[in-house]
């Protein structure tokens, strides 16, 4: 079940992650999926919204983020 929930989180987020546009958006959107990843899996559900929106607000400058423009 955990993996199952795991798999629609993901699909969601790659599927928003072309619409954010600025780093507050991706960290929002990052921090979010990172809280109901975690919570899904049993994990930490507040640092699991740290460490997603980290990676969310620093994927653009790692340029690992799907260009937008």
């Amino acid at each position: 079940m955990h993996l199952k929930s795991l798999v629609v989180v993901l699909a969601l987020v790659g599927t928003l992650s072309g619409c954010l546009e600025n780093d507050l958006e991706r960290g929002a959107a990052g921090a979010a999926g990172g809280a109901v990843i975690a919570g899904a899996t049993g994990g930490n559900v507040v640092g699991g919204a740290i460490i997603g929106g980290a990676a969310g607000i620093l994927c653009d400058d790692l340029n690992i983020c799907p260009d937008s423009h």
